[in-house]
């Protein structure tokens, strides 16, 4: 039985926190699905994870469909939240429903996620009166990075921390059922999350937010040239792979793989037919 939005909200009311993980394939997908994760997010930051680019700028709705199909086939379990990519909402109420309709219905997601706070509220309204469940996300929000001036902490003056505390309870109001905040001070996102009835999910936004969201990738240290300060390194995988994928290319060169134990073998009659008949 999959994860639901009642079940995610039901998790705030009961106290219980809420893990969530950014993947983009099915392999990954599958692994968080199997452990019992209840939300996997589809982020547009497969832009610079997964395609190299320098920001989620350039990514489509395009590659958001193909990489949630990849996630959805290999997730059964997990709630399915799709990322609604650099202008696929901004420009008017029409295009945002279009589009995240594609999320849902072609690619497979059971909800969307989209940036931005009050300015933002009348349309995930207009979303949530067509039956599309919708994740805020307010804070540093990467899609608007240019005008941040880069990927800074927000809400650090009074002015910026009541303009959060406004956007949070916009989305709220306009029928979002989580927020997620990214690189919000700790204490604010605190008083956000205790003055909220739908779940926060934090990304570098402290202890006190309903849930946690970690890129995948980064908790698993497959990434080497940049750690956010907001993650925690499980394991270095990226080290594992190097020495494995070395001594593989080592025993290439050696011959020491493949052995018999990694071939197959000719039925002995077929084969001495076989070399008889060799000229």
């Amino acid at each position: 039985m999959r994860y639901t939005i009642s079940d995610i909200k039901d998790m705030k009311a009961s106290g219980v926190k809420i893990p969530m993980i950014t993947a983009y394939d099915y392999t990954s997908a599958k692994i968080i699905d199997e452990i019992g994760l209840p939300i996997i997010l589809v982020g547009d930051s497969l832009g610079q994870v997964i395609l190299g680019y320098d920001s989620t700028i350039p990514v489509t709705v395009d590659d958001m469909v193909h990489h949630i199909k990849a996630v959805s086939r290999g997730a059964k379990k997990s709630h399915i939240v799709g990322d609604m990519p650099f202008m696929s909402y901004q420009t008017n109420s029409y295009d945002a429903l279009r589009n995240a309709g594609r999320l849902l219905q072609e690619a497979g997601a059971q909800s969307v996620k989209l940036e931005g706070g009050v300015t933002m509220a009348p349309t995930v309204q207009r979303l949530v009166s067509r039956g599309i469940p919708v994740m805020g996300h307010i804070g540093l929000t990467p899609q608007s990075v240019n005008q941040l001036g880069g990927y800074k902490v927000q809400g650090k003056t009074l002015k910026a921390a009541v303009k959060l505390m406004e956007d949070a309870r916009a989305l709220e109001d306009a029928g979002a059922f989580a927020i997620v905040l990214e690189c919000v001070p700790g204490d604010l996102s605190k008083l956000i999350t205790d003055k909220l009835s739908i779940p926060t999910i934090g990304i570098g936004a402290g202890p006190s937010c309903d849930g946690q969201v970690q890129v995948f990738h980064d908790m698993l240290g497959m990434l080497t040239d940049f750690k956010p300060k907001h993650t925690k390194q499980y394991t270095n995988l990226s080290d594992i792979i190097k020495r494995s994928i070395s001594q593989y290319a080592d025993e290439v060169r050696d011959i020491t793989f493949p052995t018999s134990e990694h071939s197959y073998k000719l039925n002995q009659d077929i084969l001495n037919e076989l070399q008889q008949q060799v000229i």
